[in-house]
């Protein structure tokens, strides 16, 4: 028995030992092209080379000094504030909807949800595209708002689902019992519990957005969001500027996914 007990803990080491090297193999993976992209990205040379023959700033320079550049980032940001505020807005709704009225089909819209990440990007965008000419949105960044809002949704829909599943929801029929409306109940209960779901899924939303290159290809007309420039530098004129910007957004997910953390540490030191 004793015998049989060692080889169960050896196992189980043997077992946690593969996972950790697994782990780390996978990690490594994953975090390997940033070993290479940052580098490249201060550059002194005229072309991608890796490692770099010299060093210095001079593609951040070129990224902040160009105005195609910075016109294609503020687009990016627009585009993705506003993808990001009606996704979260429609998301909460709909959340709000299949955890509270409709639990009865809350699985079977949870799935219906999800279909914009099952649909291939180029068949949604060629889809889009067909509809908005139609409708005479091509060409304008609101257009790209409202096809990126559709992509946002199913994250949004998923984390806020989440959130509102664990949410206590006696506190919300106090709170009415209490006199409250549902509308002020909803506003001064709920979200202020679910606060760091909603600024997870604006997260996501955001990201979804910026990142997105396929839609914008299609329904851009002369101007172009961040990836599509990105693209087009790859395309047309491969230099270290792209390096650059790529190191830039990392450090911008980066910053965001930290101060995210630290508020969620923060909440549950509160509620500790």
């Amino acid at each position: 028995m004793p015998h049989s007990v060692s080889i169960q803990k050896a196992s189980g080491w043997l077992g946690n030992g593969l996972l950790r090297i697994f782990s780390w193999i996978v990690f490594l993976f994953l975090v390997s092209p940033l070993l290479v992209v940052v580098p490249i990205s201060f550059s002194g040379g005229s072309y991608l080379r890796f490692p770099p023959e010299s060093y210095s700033l001079r593609w951040y320079a070129t990224y902040f000094g160009s105005e195609t550049w910075i016109d294609a980032t503020l687009l990016s940001v627009l585009v993705g504030v506003v993808a990001t505020v009606l996704s979260v807005a429609f998301g909460f709704l709909f959340a709000l909807g299949i955890t509270r009225g409709l639990r009865k089909w809350s699985g079977a819209l949870e799935k219906l949800a999800l279909a914009p990440m099952i649909v291939p990007s180029i068949v949604y965008s060629v889809s889009m595209y067909a509809l908005f000419a139609d409708l005479r949105l091509v060409g304008t960044w609101y257009g790209i708002a409202l096809a990126h809002t559709v992509l946002c949704l199913p994250f949004v829909i998923i984390v806020l689902t989440a959130g509102l599943k664990e949410f206590d929801i006696d506190q919300e029929t106090a709170a009415i019992g209490l006199g409250a409306s549902r509308l002020v109940a909803i506003r001064r209960i709920t979200i202020p519990q679910i606060r760091s779901s909603l600024f997870s899924a604006a997260f996501l939303a955001f990201i979804t957005s910026f990142d997105e290159l396929v839609v914008a290809m299609f329904l851009s007309g002369t101007f172009g969001t961040l990836p599509k420039k990105m693209f087009d530098n790859i395309r047309l004129q491969i230099d270290p500027t792209i390096a650059a910007v790529s190191v830039l957004e990392i450090a911008m997910v980066v910053i965001v996914m930290f101060v995210l953390l630290r508020m969620n540490k923060g909440k549950a030191g509160r509620l500790a």
